[in-house]
């Protein structure tokens, strides 16, 4: 049976002209229930004749982000940047998780039948660039953030993955440091491209490529990855781990072999997560910029709703060194 303008009122607990303000996109529904109305609309697959809604994108006052889960370290921070900037701006935001698969994508196809949201923030999930490009051809307005070395055909922000890496050699370097070992992310990653270019271009031959290992970015596999290197009896006295969770492994390792960090090896991690300051010793990192990419593209998105052209190279968020126990400085 078809699903009536009155049932999705019903479930909504709203007024059948509230449902029908919020399918014409008026902006006198407050952005919660305006949610609410767009969230029921999606769950009942109800769609409106075309004759009773404004098809015209732009006045929803809601952003919709899609991201592959919340698990992710620095995703929190990322969230919290967009929140800041749409919350200031009288915007909500629509959250979409991939964390079932195929399912949750569905359910994100029905918001997006439902024109649920003015514009989209990404953080791509596996295998739905081709989509994604292709909602933006049709006119949804896009922007990715942390663009993992696609850059696709739409706006996006990124992070200075190579300049952070080469940071992390010179540093090493600085220290006297003349064997440098590299735990890289998977291979497939742009991310892990980037670092790794940045780190080898900076270190030239003392990152001999006997001492690179391609880890998961998990912590376990960071470890996995010092133990491989103990395994081939190579010696080296520092360590660049392409995220901090896997540094983190690498210090577990390293400590159940009896090394000593920073006196016999010296450690940087990636991304200054919050576990980075409260290991034993506190771990030298690169710092990602997360909030301040999420911050920079809510506010590239909105800009680009209010008619602004957006760039057409991802606008790179510098970032930083922070120096800790792991690989003190000098």
């Amino acid at each position: 049976m078809r699903v009536t303008i009155a049932e999705v009122a019903r479930r909504a607990r709203v007024s059948k002209t509230t449902v029908s303000r919020v399918l014409n996109n008026k902006g006198d529904v407050d952005a919660a229930t305006a949610i609410r109305v767009r969230e029921v609309i999606a769950a009942t697959g109800y769609t409106p004749s075309a004759g009773a809604v404004g098809l015209a994108r732009g006045r929803t006052q809601t952003v919709g982000m899609l991201v592959p889960g919340l698990t992710w370290p620095w995703m929190g921070d990322v969230l919290q940047g967009v929140s800041d900037v749409l919350e200031a701006r009288g915007y909500g935001l629509l959250l979409h998780t991939v964390n079932r698969g195929e399912q949750s994508i569905t359910q994100f196809r029905r918001h997006v039948s439902a024109n649920a949201f003015d514009g989209l923030l990404l953080v791509e999930p596996p295998d739905t660039l081709s989509y994604i490009t292709s909602l933006h051809e049709n006119g949804l307005p896009v922007v990715m953030i942390d663009d993992r070395g696609h850059h696709p055909g739409f706006p996006s922000v990124a992070t200075s993955n190579d300049t952070g890496a080469s940071d992390a050699a010179a540093h090493l370097l600085a220290l006297g440091r003349r064997r440098l070992a590299m735990v890289t992310g998977p291979s497939e990653f742009g991310c892990t491209r980037d670092r790794a270019t940045g780190f080898r271009e900076t270190a030239g031959p003392s990152c001999d490529p006997a001492l690179v290992v391609e880890g998961d970015f998990t912590r376990g596999g960071g470890q996995a990855a010092i133990e491989e290197l103990l395994a081939r009896d190579v010696s080296f006295d520092g360590v660049f781990a392409h995220n901090d969770l896997m540094a983190v492994g690498v210090l577990d390792g390293l400590r159940a072999a009896g090394r000593d960090v920073p006196g016999d090896v010296a450690v940087i991690g990636f991304d200054d997560i919050s576990i980075a300051e409260h290991t034993q010793p506190a771990l030298t990192t690169v710092r990602q910029p997360s909030r301040e990419m999420g911050e920079a593209a809510a506010t590239m998105l909105l800009a680009h709703l209010s008619g602004e052209t957006p760039p057409e190279k991802p606008l790179v968020v510098p970032t930083s060194l922070v120096v800790r126990e792991s690989a003190p400085a000098v």
